[in-house]
């Protein structure tokens, strides 16, 4: 059995703990890979290391940061067939998805490479007689990344690429249950001529998480998952003095007006509601239909819902693929069974789907459920699977009180014809990011990624100038280069003139 272990110090060191975990493969079921936890002590291996490689990766210049980063990216783009289908064999997703999540990695390695120029600092000659005042960023030392199962290179690559070009070094902890392409970046940095130590890789489960939060050389911890975890990340990292940003879940809405273009709305629900089989945290799980577009656009959504093509993730012909394990998939079920019991009405129910010859596989087909309440458990909750909501409302007025009023602002998006109601929509609505006809509005690499509420626990966003600013910190240098004829002592106050 395939296993992988840790990446410390620049090379492949194998698990100590005598503790393993499973992977299996979402569509078959089956473990073909167990994944070494990290102790305590593997932990604090990893982050001496990056300790020790920090005194010189540090001061580097940032033309040598950026070359390596530069051939990172040549790296990981020649690979990206290969990371994919380490992503597919792991958490299900299908090969064209799972490529996008790499392309979208790329994005902010790309960042990375030009951040020279977010670098820069600022300089005001001449404040006062012979004096000058600049302003720069210092990286922050050992820094720590705690990234999710549903995009476990893109979440990564989201992270250090940002944190190593600030200077910083970096201990990785990706999830226990996707591990495999995590690793695979890091032995291409190794490639890229990335210094040993600058990236570490510890695999682990919540010892490993525990004992990042309390290690006194870490700076910094950036994290991505769920709202509770985040919030205990959060809590627990602070407490021990470091710098946190944590991104938790979401209940993302896509308000519908009755004159959008119905046919551009259904498929864009059925892309963000279904696409990686709804395991993502900017998923559309809220259809909110205004006036009279229920109807009319269930119609649609459920049409082109049933031409949809499930299976396996490394065949070509798949649209959608597992979810990531058995109890989830049970999980998600239970939510479709619940909100029929709570008095909405299922429209498409997934709950029994399977694919023949993958019969032990962790499959749900997609579900829909219509007429749904606030107060309802599948409207409440985070599901992360497969299944879209309709909650139907007469105004525009009601459908952004009900949007504001959800504990989450990660994402949303409107679709309307009419600038005037999408222009209201983004300055009136509660959520970190926005659409404006587009489903599912990630930011690009150069903007950062971030919600409101509880979708996000700290000050920063990630990547962008946030993610900059979060793995710097500023300094304020005042100089002042007396002229030779300048002397005497003078023990007042100092005055700028």
């Amino acid at each position: 059995m395939k296993t992988v272990n840790h990446w410390i110090g620049g090379k492949p060191v194998e698990g100590a703990s005598g503790n393993y975990g499973p992977v299996y493969n979402p569509a078959t079921g089956a473990q073909g890979t167990q994944v070494a936890l990290a102790s305590a002590d593997e932990v604090d291996a990893a982050v001496a290391a990056a300790k020790e490689a920090y005194r010189t990766w540090g001061t580097s210049s940032l033309a040598a940061r950026t070359a390596v980063l530069f051939k990172f990216r040549e790296l990981v783009a020649a690979h990206r067939d290969e990371i994919a289908e380490l992503i597919t064999a792991e958490h299900g997703k299908v090969h064209a998805d799972a490529l996008g999540e790499v392309a979208r990695g790329l994005e902010v390695i790309e960042l990375a490479c030009a951040l020279p120029l977010q670098l820069k600092g600022e300089l005001s000659t001449q404040v006062s007689t012979r004096v000058d005042v600049a302003a720069i960023r210092q990286s922050l030392g050992v820094v720590a990344g705690i990234t999710p199962f549903n995009f476990p290179s893109m979440v990564p690559m989201w992270m250090f690429p940002i944190a190593i070009a600030c200077g910083n070094t970096f201990v990785l902890k990706p999830s226990e249950k996707v591990p495999s392409s995590a690793y695979k970046l890091g032995e291409l940095a190794a490639e890229a001529g990335l210094p040993d130590g600058v990236l570490n890789i510890v695999n682990g489960d919540k010892v490993a998480v525990d004992r990042l939060l309390e290690h006194p050389d870490i700076a910094a911890v950036s994290f991505v998952g769920s709202t509770p975890i985040a919030r205990h990340i959060h809590t627990t990292a602070t407490a021990n003095g470091k710098r946190v940003q944590a991104l938790g879940g979401a209940k993302n809405h896509m308000l519908v007006l009755p004159d959008a273009d119905l046919e551009l709305a259904a498929d864009a629900a059925i892309n963000a509601a279904y696409g990686s089989a709804g395991e993502r945290c900017m998923a559309v799980s809220v259809v909110v239909a205004v006036g009279d577009t229920g109807d009319p656009l269930i119609e649609k959504i459920t049409a082109r819902a049933a031409e949809l093509t499930i299976g396996p993730g490394d065949d070509p012909a798949s649209e959608m693929g597992p979810l990531i394990t058995k109890a989830h998939r049970d999980k998600v079920a239970s939510y479709v069974t619940g909100a029929a019991a709570q008095g909405a009405e299922v429209v498409l129910d997934g709950t029994g789907f399977t694919v023949k010859g993958y019969e032990d596989g962790h499959w749900i087909g997609v579900s829909l459920l219509d007429k749904v309440t606030a107060e309802m458990d599948a409207y409440r909750d985070e599901i992360f699977g497969p299944v879209l909501c309709v909650v139907r409302t007469d105004t525009y007025e009601e459908a952004i009180e009900l949007i504001n009023s959800s504990r989450w602002g990660n994402g949303t998006a409107i679709f309307t014809r009419d600038g005037g109601a999408a222009r209201r929509f983004q300055l009136e609505v509660e959520a970190g990011m926005v659409g404006v006809n587009v489903p599912i509005p990630v930011p690009v690499g150069y903007h950062s990624f971030g919600g409101w509420k509880e979708s996000l626990f700290g000050d920063h966003h990630i990547y962008g100038n946030d993610g900059v600013h979060f793995y710097t910190r500023g300094k304020v240098v005042t100089t002042r280069w007396p002229d030779p004829a300048d002397g005497g002592i003078n023990l007042g106050f100092p005055s700028n003139h």
